[in-house]
Formats: structure tokens, C-alpha cells, sequence
């Protein structure tokens, strides 16, 4: 039923398996080389074709430079966390508090509200770009930094309840009972007492959610119209001019817009591992 480990497997597996996973770790980051080689060639290369092959000329300096001599790409990627790490407090916030109601209160309303947080993850995004856009121009939040804000919040909140409803469920129920008869109130018993132990989860959820947001392309175009309020990820496309392609400075600008998650990914690797992990074993 379940895999056999490798350990376990014979000397001819194992060797097989050892030389199997630089070729596939390879294949997998063969598309980001291609990136970074584009990124540091010179447009007299592309230009000639040679978007393949080996550089005539290495221009890591001089193309990353432009980046951010020919477009807004400090204002973009100030922008990016602008939006990104607002959107990530509130939603994460949120979460903690709907799910610890979900998970520790028993009501009425507790199943069918938990099913309406599921629910709307499964609500394909597209289908909700037309009023949504029509929603953030009544309200006189289209085209600002705000309304991309509160709108990633909104749409990142129920996963996120989903997440920490789960994850709080699985605590256990006796830390509370005995808060409860000690006399501490329900606020203290959920700063004092849950909130330490979901912290794996909120680093977990956060490091998710700070990828999710900053990586958005669809809601960065359908929200913002001018260019002082788009996040990088549509701010690249500006350094791509209307009969020229640019794309060793497009892969440049990629590459610069890819930095941020992955470093919070790193530096938050311990306690994402534990986040996901935690519960898996008794």
C-alpha cells in the first residue's frame, strides 16, 4: 500500500535512483537557466538569433542596471510588497480568528459556514473578473494599490481558514478545557495558549501566501490600468516597447521579481517544514 523506502530497495535501484535525480533536478531547472543565460546576453545576440547558444558577450551588469534605467522597476517592486505583505497579515490574521471559531466553538452555523470558506476556493477566478473590476470601480478602488489589497485578502482568506480551521482541530482540546476552569478568559486563552502553538502554521501559511500574492499576474492587470500601481509582475511588460522586444531585460526584471519569495522561502524553511509536517506523526 504504501512505497517501499529506497533504503530498502537493491544496489541497482538505489544506483539508478542516485543518478535519476540530477537529471531530473536538472530538467526541472532547466527553464530558469534559460532564463538567467537570456538575461545575461546582449540584444545583438538575440537580435542575430542566438538565443540558445553561447553568449557572444556577458552583460550581467549592464542588463540588470537597465531594468531599472528603462522602466519603474523600484517603484514595481515596491509596489509588490506594498500589496503582497498587507494582503498576507490581514488574510493570515483573519484565518486565525475564523478558524479557532470554527474549530473550538460549537454552534449551529459552524459546518455550514467552514463549507462556505471550502466553497469559494473552488470558484474559478475568471468568472469573477468582470464584476469584480466593476465592483473596484464603484467603490473608487480600481487602479489602486488599496483595492489590489483588500481584494487579494478577500480571495486568500478562505483557503487560509480552511488551513488554520484544521490545523487547530487538531490541537489538543484538554490545553483549553483547563485555561477555561483555571478562570482564563476566552481572548487570553487564544493569545496565551493557541496562538504559540499555531505558529508553524501562521509561518507555513504565510510563506504560501506571500508566494500566491506576489507571483499574481491575472489580478494584477484586471485591477490596475496605469503604471503607479502595478505590482512587477505586470511592470515587466513596460520593457518591452512596441517594435522591439527587450527580452534579455524582460528575464532580468523575471529573475529580480522571483528573488523575494524565494528568499523568504529560505529564510523561513524551518519553520515551513514543521508547519506541514506538523501532525504527520505521532
Amino acid at each position: 500500500m504504501f512505497p517501499k523506502p529506497i533504503e530498502n530497495s537493491s544496489a541497482t535501484v538505489r544506483t539508478g535512483y542516485q543518478a535519476f535525480v540530477p537529471v531530473a533536478l536538472f530538467i526541472w531547472l532547466l527553464p530558469m537557466v534559460a532564463i538567467f543565460m537570456t538575461s545575461v546576453r546582449s540584444a545583438e545576440d538575440i537580435n542575430s538569433g542566438n538565443v540558445f547558444g553561447w553568449p557572444s558577450e556577458f552583460a550581467l551588469v549592464e542588463n540588470y542596471i537597465a531594468v531599472f534605467e528603462r522602466s519603474q522597476a523600484a517603484m514595481y517592486l515596491m509596489n509588490s510588497f506594498m500589496i503582497t505583505i498587507p494582503s498576507v497579515v490581514i488574510s493570515v490574521a483573519l484565518a486565525c480568528l475564523a478558524g479557532y471559531a470554527l474549530a473550538i466553538y460549537r454552534f449551529k452555523w459552524a459546518l455550514p459556514l467552514f463549507f462556505l470558506f471550502v466553497a469559494g476556493n473552488f470558484v474559478p477566478y475568471q468568472i469573477l473578473m468582470v464584476p469584480v473590476r466593476d465592483m473596484s470601480v464603484q467603490v473608487g478602488l480600481y487602479d489602486t494599490i488599496q483595492g489590489q489589497v483588500f481584494f487579494h485578502a478577500a480571495f486568500q482568506t478562505g483557503f487560509c481558514t480552511l488551513f488554520m480551521r484544521n490545523f487547530i482541530k487538531a490541537l489538543p482540546f484538554d490545553l483549553i478545557e483547563s485555561a477555561r476552569i483555571e478562570g482564563v478568559s476566552e481572548p487570553k486563552i487564544f493569545w496565551y495558549v493557541v496562538i504559540p502553538l499555531m505558529r508553524p502554521a501562521i509561518a507555513a501559511l504565510a510563506v504560501l501566501i506571500f508566494t500566491f500574492v506576489w507571483n499574481d499576474f491575472f489580478w494584477a492587470n484586471v485591477l490596475t490600468q496605469g503604471e503607479s500601481a502595478k505590482p512587477i509582475t505586470a511592470g515587466v511588460r513596460a520593457l518591452n516597447g512596441q517594435f522591439v522586444n527587450n527580452w534579455h531585460l524582460v528575464s532580468a526584471a523575471s529573475l529580480l521579481a522571483a528573488l523575494p519569495p524565494v528568499v523568504m522561502f529560505f529564510l523561513m524553511q524551518r519553520h515551513f517544514i514543521a508547519g506541514l509536517t506538523l501532525g504527520a506523526v505521532k
